[in-house]
This record gives structure tokens, sequence and C-alpha cells, in this order.
């Protein structure tokens, strides 16, 4: 059983998710606040839960903010109508992305994602929930939210304000900064700074030659003078 949370001003999108815990066995209910001082509040009088469900824009103190300040916040799933802020919030590590408004079954992917992650990491053949071979990113590419699986991601390039995420089969091009995505990916060890401009995921890499990476499906990427060092040393521990 997981003990849950909810904040979010929005009253009727309060009343949908404590109907959907509800209507889910394995959750259970302990307190449904109504904006983000409230929410401080429970936090430091001491109160855990499993599981946060977070709207971002709340007056006072938004989701954002409130995630900022908590020194060991739970697994949190946003629940939001905005798109935009979905780079910022899984910066922080959200578990999940809810979109208003959002059904019962997305609810309970959401909530698979938690109990996913929050499976002991002994459990048979089940890889961590952290480790890259089952992390996914969300992505906003035009009005759209897309899940990349890390794995998947052959390079990202830098273009001023934005990054080109390149995978086998398809390019997307992002609202962030090159070093946002970088501090993102720091728990990935196959993904390197090469250059000022690209990160590069060493599994993809194919061979080397002068300090260009030749990788799968006929990708270059240039390695940075000041990287050279750091990054033939991290090839050493592949």
């Amino acid at each position: 059983m997981m003990t849950c949370a909810i904040i979010d001003d929005d009253e009727i999108n309060r009343l949908t998710l404590e109907h959907y815990v509800e209507l889910t066995p394995n959750l259970k209910l302990v307190a449904s606040l109504a904006d983000g001082i409230a929410g401080l509040t429970f936090f430091r009088e001491g109160n855990k839960v499993d599981v946060l469900f977070l709207d971002i824009e709340m007056p006072h103190l938004n989701g954002l903010e409130l995630l900022r300040v908590l020194s060991d916040p739970p697994e949190v799933i946003i629940t939001t109508a905005r798109q935009d802020f979905a780079v910022d919030a899984f910066e922080l590590r959200v578990t999940d992305y809810l979109v208003k408004p959002f059904d019962f079954a997305r609810f309970t992917q959401a909530v698979q994602r938690v109990a996913s992650r929050r499976a002991p990491a002994t459990a048979a053949a089940a890889p961590a929930a952290d480790s890259p071979t089952s992390a996914d990113l969300f992505v906003k590419v035009n009005s759209r939210m897309v899940r990349i699986n890390f794995d998947e991601v052959l390079y990202v390039e830098a273009l001023s304000d934005y990054v080109n995420i390149v995978t086998p089969k398809h390019k997307y091009i992002v609202y962030t900064t090159l070093k946002a995505l970088e501090n993102r990916l720091a728990s990935f060890p196959n993904f390197m700074r090469v250059h000022r401009s690209y990160l590069l995921n060493t599994q993809h890499i194919e061979s080397i030659e002068d300090n260009t990476a030749n990788l799968s499906g006929g990708h270059f990427v240039p390695i940075g003078k000041s990287y050279q060092e750091a990054f033939f040393k991290g090839l050493q521990r592949i």
C-alpha cells in the first residue's frame, strides 16, 4: 500500500484525483490540500507520503517552488493544465507529468511508474528504475509531450536557446539549454559532454578518428580539445 497526498488549487481536479485514488487499491489518501503553502506546512510538520500529486500553478507558492524547498520530497506526479513546465519539472526528477484533463487510465499509468521505481532493487531480472536501461525523458516538441528513451539518443546538439536531440529515427528540437539537459542526464554514465555544443551517448560510438566520434547511422560528433582528456579516460571504463 502506498500513501499519497494531493496539492491542487483546482477543486474539480482535486476531487477527480480523490476519486481516482479511491478506485486504486494500492493507494491510500493521507491529505488533500488546496495550495502550496498548506502543502509546505504539511511536510514541515513531519508528515510523509510515498507519492505526491502536485499542481504547478498555485498562488503564493507554486508546485515547482514547493519542490525546490523540500529537502526530501516523495515521488511526485505533476498534474497541471500547462505543458510548458515539463522541462523544469523533469529537471527536479518528477516521476510523471499529467496534463489536465487526464483520464483514469493515464492516472493509473503514472501510479504504476511510481510503483516500479519503488520496487526492490533485488527484484529478479528487473532493471533498476533509475538505470539508463529503463529511464525515459519527456520533452515538449511543438504542442506535444514526447517520451524519449535515453538509450535511443545518439547525441544532443546545442542550438542557442534550443537543443537538437537526435535518435536513429527522429530529431527533436526542444526549448531548453544543453547545460540543463546535461544536469538531467548526470546520473547516466553513457552520456558525456564532448564539446561545448554536444552531449554524446557513448553506447553508439562505432569508431573515433581525428577527434571525431563516428556513430551508428552515419552520424559524426566532434570532440572538443578541452574535453578530450576526460573523454578518453571515460572510454577506458566502458
